[in-house]
């Protein structure tokens, strides 16, 4: 990952800039795995993020505001009753590894002035934050209890002593030395790669700055250690060198490096990076990069996570809904042969006198059919000639019913598969938690799912639509879930507006605010590729979009969320394209 001990020491670089000194002023836990600590020093507020997330965890300062749980866990009320008002008395990196300390002074219930240590461990799933007591090193608690049976060599329990995590004997890049270097890698293996053999011997080193020593010194980061001569060895070294003077100097220059496509990040730094050429955004803040990236992609695993769950649940119930369509027209198909069931029974009927019980078939002339042609009519040698016409009658009275009733049912089954691939399209395009928890709410609201007791939960602030400007300066507005959808053409949307939507397929709702003005080409082009490309046809060519005016956009009674008729409308087909995409202005809320 990209953040190694070299970042780690750009962070408590900065930190002890900004909040050393400084009051823990209040204590929140967004999340299970996530703390934020607000914290005045200088006149200034500050919010300091500790994550012990295992996909991302991290430490620094943050400009963004999260809504907060209706109750707080009970991590967040030991810190706060251990934290509230103290003193940010140090901050610390152990050695070069991720893990930093932060020692506080503040005031116990007996009016006593105690030291304690927050403790910031960032090592992938293994991440942690530990509250110790300073002067016994006895753990207080931390947001991940480790037990003997999840790990026999190192646990964290509250009432027992805090040992740091093992360092594997690797040496502290800040020590480096020529001798000791080529004599590390004469003793290396030869066979492994050569940019591996940095952070497997060096604390604080990640593959990142492992790659970028081997780029500057121009040597192949796949070539085994064994195939160096001594002036690559020297080369190595020197670059080696430069960059450890660049962190003992403190010569950061906090990076992030741009995805191909899309407006995420592929990576970030605290040094500059040359292996990704000149897709790089200098910032004057580590946290600021750190805020950044983290927005975005910690936002979307988040998003994943949380939505896994939720897909499983509408993917279950979208295949049984496919299922009892596929039984149901099967069903519709033996009900259309019932006629011949009601020819069984009059036949029989017709011919009592001449069938004798404990037959299995007999021969009857179809007095229904022009030339009386002789048909073959089945019966159950267990009945008697009458009961057989009775149990035939039956059967087609049944198929009858059946059928009335199916030609109702089946609609309405496939009303609720369009209307459960429209939640999973939506479920695939979240950027936010809040856009799942309206899915769920409206899951819940439909019958789709139980809600979880009578629990009162704070009122959040409902999400937003994409917002995009057309090249022709016009306002595009597209929903993310169906509550978004209901809500931007029936209530937002005016009569003389534009919407779209892919033809006969799971999509996002797409309004083109017209004002009054006739819309060009180019804006009807630009909301067609958005419909296409936010619907089940995203990765599909020559996609059908149908648009009109939203006057001519109707909800029919009883309609499920998001789920409309439309008319008067003219189709464009489209062949979404994230190129074209990302070039047409999108506004982020």
């Amino acid at each position: 990952m990209s953040l190694d001990g070299i970042v780690t020491r750009a962070i408590v670089n900065e930190l002890n800039s900004t909040i050393l000194g400084g009051r823990v002023d209040k204590i929140y836990q967004h999340e299970k795995d996530e703390i934020l600590i607000n914290i005045y020093n200088k006149g200034k507020n500050r919010k300091l993020l500790i994550s012990a997330s295992s996909n991302n965890p991290r430490i620094h300062l943050t400009n963004y505001i999260k809504s907060n749980p209706s109750s707080p866990p009970m991590f967040c009320m030991l810190l706060r009753k251990h934290l509230s008002g103290g003193i940010i008395l140090n901050i610390e990196q152990f050695y070069m590894d991720r893990i930093i300390f932060i020692d506080i002074s503040s005031i116990d219930e007996l009016g006593n002035a105690t030291e304690k240590r927050l403790i910031v461990e960032i090592m992938g799933k293994y991440s942690n934050i530990i509250l110790i007591d300073k002067n016994t090193f006895k753990i207080i608690d931390s947001i991940k209890r480790v037990t003997p049976d999840m790990s026999r060599v190192r646990q964290v329990l509250p009432g027992i002593e805090y040992n740091h995590p093992h360092q594997n004997n690797k040496i502290n890049p800040l020590e480096l030395n020529e001798e000791q270097f080529l004599h590390l890698i004469d003793q290396e293996n030869g066979k492994k790669q050569i940019y591996k053999f940095f952070y497997s011997n060096y604390i604080g080193l990640g593959p990142l700055v492992s790659k970028e020593i081997c780029f500057q010194a121009n040597i192949d980061i796949d070539r085994p250690i064994a195939s160096l001569i001594a002036k690559e060895k020297e080369e190595i070294f020197f670059i080696f060198m430069k960059i450890v003077n660049s962190i003992r100097e403190e010569n950061y220059k906090p990076i992030l490096i741009k995805n191909d496509f899309g407006g995420n990040y592929k990576a970030f730094y605290t040094l500059d990076i040359q292996q990704f050429g000149h897709d790089k955004i200098y910032l004057d803040s580590i946290s600021k990069v750190l805020d950044d990236y983290y927005i975005k992609n910690d936002t979307l695993d988040r998003v994943y996570q949380k939505g896994q769950s939720l897909r499983k649940s509408v993917q279950i119930k979208l295949e049984r809904s496919l299922n009892k369509l596929a039984k149901q027209k099967q069903e519709l198909l033996d009900s259309q042969n019932r006629e011949k069931y009601k020819i069984y029974a009059d036949l029989i009927s017709a011919n009592l006198y001449r069938i004798d019980k404990g037959l299995e078939k007999v021969e009857l002339e179809n007095f229904y059919s022009e030339y009386m042609d002789k048909i073959i009519v089945p019966l159950n040698k267990k009945y008697s000639p009458a009961e057989n016409a009775q149990r035939y009658y039956k059967r087609y009275s049944k198929l009858k019913n059946a059928n009335l009733l199916l030609l109702k049912q089946i609609p309405e089954t496939q009303e609720e598969i369009e209307y459960l691939e429209n939640v999973l399209n939506s479920i695939e395009h979240c950027t936010e938690v809040i856009e799942l928890e309206e899915i769920k709410e409206e899951l819940i609201k439909e019958g789709y799912l139980k809600s979880k007791g009578k629990k009162k939960q704070k009122k959040q602030t409902a999400s937003k639509p994409h917002h995009y400007i057309s090249s022709d300066g016009f306002h595009i507005f597209i929903g993310k879930n169906n509550k978004q959808n209901d809500f931007l053409t029936l209530k937002t949307a005016r009569k003389e507006d534009l919407w779209f939507h892919v033809q006969k397929m799971p999509g996002s709702h797409v309004i083109i605010r017209s004002e009054n003005q006739i819309v060009p080409e180019k804006t009807l082009e630009e909301a067609a590729l958005l419909a296409a490309y936010y619907s089940k046809g995203k990765n599909s060519t020559n996609v059908p979009v149908d648009y009109t005016e939203k006057k001519d956009v109707k909800k029919p009674k009883n309609a499920k969320t998001g789920m409309v008729i439309y008319e008067n409308f003219n189709t464009i087909f489209v062949t979404p394209d994230k190129n074209k995409i990302n070039k047409i202005k999108k506004i982020e809320n």
